[in-house]
């Protein structure tokens, strides 16, 4: 069964947005065997420059779906979400599909027909290949996370992976939509 936890920012979530979020969401039921328990963290923002945002996490067993949109329009941005939600689900349903059909086992945690009954078309494997064409070897550099920005921008790339000077982890420094730094830290 999905719990919802909706939120708004600059905006009240009133019934009517409530009912078409959850009504949205609820049609992803139609991709699993049985509707998973989960929890629905929905944060809703609305801009003064009239845009909304809508940010979307669905912690599952053995998959978190996200997605966020923005456009000038809620409704319209919710409508987006569950289409991104969607794509992630069919990526990974062919994924597991894949890997147990490789190893001769059945899985049936998601479902293959959608509420009309009719089977969907497969997904065309070449979309969700996972061919690995380049590899990278480098040494982790000690430093501290201003530094590890300064290189990253530098070099002009999103992201930075480096090792800590303090903790002696591997951290990454990456580059947020808002033009801000985020750091994700290793345990």
């Amino acid at each position: 069964m999905l719990k919802y936890n909706i939120r708004g920012e600059n905006i009240e979530v009133t019934e009517p947005i409530r009912d078409y979020v959850e009504k949205k969401i609820d049609k992803l039921e139609r991709y699993f065997t049985e509707t998973p328990d989960a929890n629905v963290h929905v944060n809703l923002k609305v801009y003064s420059d009239k845009n909304a945002k809508v940010e979307v996490t669905i912690p599952l067993p053995n998959l978190v779906l996200r997605a966020e949109e923005t456009s000038g329009d809620l409704y319209a941005s919710i409508d987006l979400i569950v289409d991104k939600l969607e794509r992630q689900i069919r990526k990974h349903k062919t994924k597991v599909n894949r890997k147990f059909r490789d190893k001769g086992a059945e899985r049936d945690y998601f479902a293959y027909s959608d509420v009309n009954g009719s089977t969907p078309p497969e997904e065309n494997e070449s979309d969700f290949d996972l061919e690995i064409v380049r590899t990278k070897q480098f040494s982790l550099k000690p430093m501290d996370s201003e530094e590890a920005v300064l290189q990253m921008n530098l070099l002009g790339h999103s992201f930075y992976v480096y090792t800590d000077a303090e903790t002696n982890g591997t951290n990454i420094v990456y580059s947020r939509k808002d033009g801000k730094y985020g750091l994700i830290e290793t345990n």
